[in-house]
This record gives structure tokens, sequence and C-alpha cells, in this order.
């Protein structure tokens, strides 16, 4: 039955396997399903869990995978596929223990996208954690031929990631005492099977952090450093996902602390134009032989208040020339087969962490690109997965003859008038803008050549200029969608502000690409670009973080992330004073004097520090500490008194 009318065949399955029917009393075999050993390595599945090398060889048999899942063509019986997933579930917690004597705790399978939907699954509670990368046990060139698929579990106890993960080293994150911990912090978990690895990952980031623009030789400065820091990112083990993980781990325990986390997502282009021969890379621009590049789609995590807390996704890709012209065809192919499906993938890995962090609100963000259907689809599907707040683009039809989204809520009355500070821009003076807002639950229709999806109730958010002077061409107006409650004027102006806050993604890619040069890396093909860009975004996150949190906790010791050579060398070469004072300053002192190396002048005006300015520092820092690690052993010990230090007052 499974090798006619089964896509796949029979088989062969691997390992331990047990196979059912699917049988009625009165109309004979329906179908069948068969159960056989997990996959060996998943990286969605494996980081939903939370496994290391150790723990997933330790586990991986309590793990089953439903390889096969048949109902006949000629049978046509409503629920009948979510139905029969759910017996078999149920009558496999009894028989694969009696034949194997180990009790099952998760069943996984994989649903090829593009042939399947998965919607049967999803009505049998299964969850979907994400894709796989299109690679086979063979596939050691990256090629990449075999096709995608979402990856589903099924957890047979409540507390199946607890077990699974039992035996897992977790290190005990704290707080940084010193700079020099840092790397350890983002990286030092990374699972690459040789801690050498390991160590030399530690110091390509620490020598990426101490000169951010540098290319490479420069940053690494002897040769046989270079030389080794080529050799990782020609390793095949060392992949973006591999070198991104322990820094997953570390956001996520920074997200655990908080009562509400953005989960902001945008994308960005990379331009590799000026190095053609680099391989495998793809168009980003809108013509098939124009710039080529990679695609970058990634997502940050924010605090309330603004503060970077670490990346939780990151999706890089290539962009194949021969898909140019499917544009037409966008309306006839599954969410899964398109581009955008980028942002479904991201909130299924931010809803994996929402499962981990029960305590913590995850609100995922995004601009008009993230305004599709299929993404409030999923949000909505999941109770206890993440929220969604997303600028709307489409003027959609509403359910209920409302008519259009934006009309149906112009109609409504205003709650209220919202003052913003609208900053000066080239050709546009500073003004306070006046904004009326409206709200409204509204059910929204599906397109209509999506007629299968059912229509979705979320609450739009209208925020609209008033009073707009002559000489402003575009009064601000905003449209939100989200799936938060909204019922009073403060619950809208909090939205708003919340999607304000997207900006600091668009701040953190500005310092990724002209802090860090991540277009100007030759490496000769995407695969060590992947590999470097990895590095170099969690050295753009530092900045950044560093930047926010000088603001944040101003009056902490620098050594929270300064280490003694690098504030010594600072206060010394700022004060002239040789012999620095025994109290180290402050972290906003120190951070002022470092913007002050970047070209940073501290006037009334002037503000904070930005990103550009650290950035630029730290370029200079590096070299002050390491002359101050040479030259303080010849400093007289006799002469060694701490001098009274007056910092630079600024503003």
């Amino acid at each position: 039955m499974m090798q006619r009318h089964h896509y796949l065949g029979a088989g062969p399955l691997c390992g331990a396997q047990i196979r059912y029917f699917i049988e009625s009393e009165r109309y004979g075999i329906l179908g069948g399903l068969a159960f056989s050993a997990a996959a060996w390595r998943v990286s969605a599945r494996d980081r939903w869990i939370g496994w290391d090398d150790s723990s997933r060889q330790q586990h991986l048999n309590q793990v089953v995978n439903n390889s096969r899942f048949l109902i006949l063509p000629m049978v046509k019986v409503k629920n009948l596929a979510s139905h029969a997933l759910a017996m078999a579930a149920k009558q496999l917690t009894i028989d694969w223990p009696a034949q194997y004597a180990i009790k099952p705790v998760l069943l996984e399978t994989f649903v090829e996208q593009g042939r399947f939907s998965g919607t049967c699954y999803k009505a049998a509670n299964w969850m979907c954690l994400g894709q796989t990368k299109g690679r086979g046990r063979q596939d050691k060139n990256n090629r990449k031929l075999l096709p995608v698929k979402d990856v589903y579990v099924y957890p047979l106890r409540n507390n199946a990631t607890t077990v699974l993960s039992a035996g897992t080293v977790r290190r005990k994150r704290t707080i940084n005492t010193s700079a020099i911990d840092w790397a350890d912090e983002e990286f030092g978990c990374a699972q690459f099977g040789d801690q050498r690895r390991v160590k030399r990952l530690l110091t390509i980031a620490r020598d990426f952090y101490a000169r951010p623009q540098a290319n490479i030789p420069q940053a690494c400065q002897t040769r046989a450093k270079t030389k080794a820091t080529y050799r990782f990112f020609e390793n095949d083990h060392h992949t973006m996902d591999t070198i991104l993980a322990p820094h997953y781990e570390a956001t996520r325990m920074r997200c655990e602390q908080e009562k509400i986390v953005f989960a902001v997502q945008d994308t960005s282009s990379l331009n590799y134009s000026t190095h053609p021969a680099t391989e495998n890379l793809g168009p980003i621009s809108t013509q098939k032989d124009g710039v080529i590049g990679l695609l970058l789609h990634d997502t940050m995590a924010f605090n309330d208040d603004g503060t970077p807390l670490g990346l939780l996704d990151v999706q890089c890709w290539a962009r194949d020339s021969d898909d140019f012209g499917k544009r037409h065809r966008r309306r006839q192919l599954p969410i899964e087969q398109k581009e955008s499906y980028k942002w479904l993938k991201s909130y299924q890995a931010v809803a994996a962490l929402q499962a981990k962090c029960p305590d913590t609100m995850f609100v995922c963000v995004g601009d008009r690109e993230a305004d599709i259907f299929e993404l409030f689809d999923m949000a909505l599907g999941d109770p206890n997965g993440p929220q969604l707040l997303v600028r709307a683009r489409h003027d959609r039809l509403l359910d209920e003859d409302n008519g259009l989204l934006w009309e149906h809520v112009q109609r409504q009355a205003v709650s209220g008038i919202q003052e913003i500070k609208v900053p000066r821009q080239k050709k546009r003076k500073a003004r306070i803008a006046q904004l009326e807002i409206r709200f409204a639950q509204v059910q929204l229709k599906p397109p209509s050549w999506k007629n299968k999806l059912k229509p979705l109730t979320v609450w739009a958010i209208l925020a609209q200029e008033i009073n707009c002077p002559d000489d402003v061409k575009e009064p601000l107006q905003w449209m939100l969608l989200t799936t938060i409650e909204v019922t009073t004027f403060e619950q809208a102006t909090q939205k708003l502000a919340w999607y304000a806050g997207r900006w600091g993604i668009e701040v953190y890619h500005r310092t990724l690409k002209s802090g860090c040069k991540i277009e100007e890396r030759q490496l000769g093909s995407a695969d060590r670009i992947e590999a470097c860009l990895a590095i170099d975004m969690v050295i753009a996150w530092r900045i950044y973080y560093l930047t926010k949190l000088g603001r944040e906790v101003p009056d902490v010791p620098c050594t929270v992330f300064f280490e003694d050579a690098e504030w010594k060398a600072l206060v010394a070469y700022k004060t002239q004073q040789s012999i620095p004072p025994d109290n180290p300053p402050t972290l906003r002192e120190a951070i002022r004097l470092l913007a002050s190396l970047g070209g940073f002048l501290g006037r009334k005006g002037d503000g904070e520090p930005g990103t550009k300015s650290l950035w630029l520092g730290f370029q200079r820092l590096d070299d002050l500490a390491v002359m101050w690690k040479i030259m303080i052993p010849h400093i007289d010990p006799k002469n060694k008194s701490s001098p009274s230090v007056q910092y630079p007052r600024y503003g």
C-alpha cells in the first residue's frame, strides 16, 4: 500500500520501527502510519530541546520519527487524518516501550514544503519548529539538493524538553565583571567537538571586537593568527548556525530576566559586487544580472527600555537567478515557497523561545513587509505563542460588510491626541506633531486566492497627523495591526510607542555595515562569509548594547565592560596622568571618554554618544591598552600614588 500510494514508497526505514494500519470495521483499510528512529541532527529540533552533542547522543532514542503517514486517495473523510494521528500517538506510548523497553518522550516528523501544508499535524496539536536545511547525511559539499521540509514535533509529556535535555552541561551565566569574559559568555558554549576550535572562535571574536573596522589581517595582527582565522572559516562545521547557537542561548537567559521582550524582525541586503569572484552569491536588486550579494533577515530582542538583548534568529541566503520572473505566479505559490516565508520562520523561532520563557511576554514586531495574512493566522493559532505587532501595508477587506480596513478605522471616534517629537532631517525641520488616535477591533477577510483560510480577528490602531505645517509634504500616518487587545487610548499609544522602538534594528544594521565593514570581507565563498558574518553580528550587537547600557545603568563601575588595562590607559591618555586612580570611573564616564577617541565632542546639545563614535573609539583603545601593558611594568613603584583625577565635563 505504501509502496504504491506514498510518494516516498514503503522504505526502507531506519532503526527501530513500528507500523500501523488505519482500519475501519465497515470500510476496511483506510491508510497507514510508520514510526521509526529519529533523525540524528536537526537544527530546529535540537535548538528547541536545548541539546548539545552529548545530550543528543544520550536521549535521541527517546524521540520517535513519524516517517510515513498515508490516507488512501479514494478516502474523503473530514478530520480523519488528525484523528488518526492522535490515536497513533496514544497507542505508540504503549507499543514502543513493549517492543524496545524505551518510553518515547517526543514525536517528530518532516513535511515537505510545496507538496503538503501540514494541516492535519496542526489540527492534531503538533508544533512546527522551523525547517530543515535541504541537506542529507551525504551532503558533504553543502549542495542542498534535497527539498526543504517543515519540522513538526508532538510532546508526549508536558516536561518533554526538561527530560530530553537532562544532563546537558549548561554553564551558569552571570553579569560580566571584566571585558575579557564577554566572548566566553557569547561563544564559550559552542559545540564544535574540539575545545581548541572553541578557543579559536573566542580569539577571533576578541580580535574583531578590538578593531571592528579592520580587515582580517589587520584585526589578527600576526601571520599565524590570520592563517588560523582563515582556516576556521574554511571548516564546514563552522556554520552560521553553530557559531550563533551559544549566543542564542545567552540571549535567552537575558530575555528571561525581562517581563516583556520585543522581537524585532527586519531584512537587509549585503552588497558584494566589488568581489565578483566570490562563489554562491546571488542577485539582490530587481535586475537579474544586477548587484550581487546576500540577503539577511534577522530578529533582535529588545527590552522595554530599548536595550538590545541579542539575536534570536538569523536567516542568510543568496537568491537563485533562475527564480526571477516568478512574481507573476505569487498568488499560485504556497507561502512556504515564497521569500516572505522568512517572517513566519522567525516567528516560529520566537515561539520556541516563548515556550522556554513562560514568564516573559514576547511581541514580534515587523514593518509593512510583515503584513502577511498567514503570519497573523499562525500567531492567532497559538494562544500561548508570541504576540504580533505589524504596520499595515494592505487595505484589506473586512468581514461582516464593514468595507475596507482604512475606511472603517477612520470612521471610528478619535480616542485622543498624542504629541510626538519629529527629529530634523536633511530637508525637514524638527517639529512637534499632533496625532489623532483611533482604534477598532476588526475581522480581516483572507485574500480571494486564499479562500481556505478563515477570517482573523485583530485590533487596528490608526495615528494621523493633524494641523500639519504647510512645508510638510507627507503628514505622518501609521496603521498598526496587533493580536493584543486594544480598548483604551492609553493601550493604543502604548502600542505606537512599542512600534517606534523598531527603529533600534535599523541602528543595529547601520552598526553592522558601517561599523564592522561586513561588506568588505573577502573570503571566497558565501558559506565562509556567513560564518564570519555570524561573529560580526555579535560584535555589532555588543557595541550597540554597550551604547544603550551606558544610558540605562550609567553609575555602575566601568569594569563591567572594560578590563583594567583598557580603562586605565583610557583615563591616563585623556587626563594626561600617568598614574590612574584607585577607583575606576563609572560606565557612563568611560563610554564618553571612549567616544571622545572617535570624535564625540560632548557639547551641551550633543546628548549621549552613539554607536559610530564608539566603534571608532575602539579602533584606538586597543592600541592604547597594549601600550599600557608594555609600559606599566617600567613605572617606579615608589612613584605610584593615585592622583585626584577630574574627568572631562560634557555639556
